[in-house]
C-alpha cells in the first residue's frame, strides 16, 4: 500500500468510523457535565474536550446546548418511561387486580435500574434530580414529554384499586411520591444522622423495599 493510500485511510482523532459511537460518546460526556455542573454551568467546549471531538461536530449533530440537553434527557428518560409501560402491561397481565404496593414497586423498579446500570445511569439520576429541581417552563416541558403518558397510566391503575379517593388527590399523591423517591434516589437522606447511627446506608434492594411500603400507606391514606 502506498504511503498517500495508507494517509488517505487514516481518520483525524476524535472521529470514530460509526457516527452512532461518535454521538453516544457526546451524549456521555454531556450527560456528565450536565449532571455535575447543571444546565447553565456545562460549557459545549468542556463536552467536546471530554468526548474527543470539536465543539462543532457536537453543533452539527445535536445544534444548541439546549437541543444537547434535551437529546441526553430523553435518551435515558425514554429508556426509564418506556419501562414503566412495559412493566406496568406485565402486572396488569398477570394479576388483573394488583395490589397498591406491586403497582408502585413497578412504577418505581426502571429508576433503580438505570442508577445501577453504571456510571452513565448515576449520572442520569443526578441530571434527573437537577430538572426536578428547575422551574423552569422548558424543564416542565421536558418532563412532560417523557414521563407524563407513563405516569397517567400508573395514576388510572391506582384509581382503579383505591376507589374510595378521588383520582385528583391519587394524583396529587403521586407528585409527593415522585418528591420522595428523587430525594432518596440521589442518596440526600441523612439516614445515619436520623437513626443514630444504627442505618449508615441501605442497599439498593433494601431502599426499595422500605419506599414500597412507606409510599404505599400514604397513597392509601383515607380522605381527612
Amino acid at each position: 500500500m502506498s504511503e498517500k493510500a495508507d494517509g488517505a485511510d487514516r481518520r483525524k482523532p476524535g472521529r470514530p468510523r460509526q457516527d452512532g459511537d461518535l454521538q453516544e460518546a457526546i451524549l456521555d460526556a454531556a450527560e456528565r457535565a450536565f449532571a455535575d455542573y447543571g444546565f447553565s454551568g456545562t460549557k459545549i467546549r468542556d463536552i467536546a474536550a471530554t468526548a474527543g471531538v470539536n465543539a462543532g461536530l457536537i453543533r452539527y449533530y445535536f445544534g444548541s446546548k439546549s437541543d444537547l440537553f434535551d437529546e441526553v434527557f430523553r435518551r435515558r428518560g425514554g429508556v426509564v418511561a418506556g419501562n414503566r409501560h412495559v412493566l406496568l402491561d406485565r402486572l396488569l397481565e398477570e394479576c388483573p387486580s394488583p395490589s397498591v404496593e406491586q403497582i408502585i414497586r413497578a412504577y418505581l423498579k426502571p429508576q433503580w435500574d438505570i442508577k445501577h446500570s453504571g456510571e452513565g445511569g448515576a449520572a442520569f439520576v443526578r441530571l434527573q434530580a437537577r430538572l426536578h429541581a428547575e422551574p423552569e417552563e422548558h424543564a416542565l416541558r421536558l418532563r412532560r414529554e417523557v414521563y407524563d403518558a407513563s405516569v397517567r397510566r400508573y395514576v388510572s391503575a391506582l384509581a382503579d384499586v383505591l376507589p374510595e379517593l378521588p383520582r385528583s388527590t391519587i394524583s396529587l399523591r403521586m407528585t409527593f411520591l415522585v418528591g420522595t423517591y428523587m430525594f432518596m434516589l440521589n442518596d440526600l437522606g441523612r439516614l445515619s444522622d436520623m437513626t443514630d447511627g444504627q442505618i449508615a446506608a441501605l442497599d439498593m434492594g433494601e431502599m426499595l423495599d422500605e419506599l414500597v411500603r412507606f409510599l404505599s400507606a400514604g397513597l392509601r391514606a383515607p380522605l381527612a
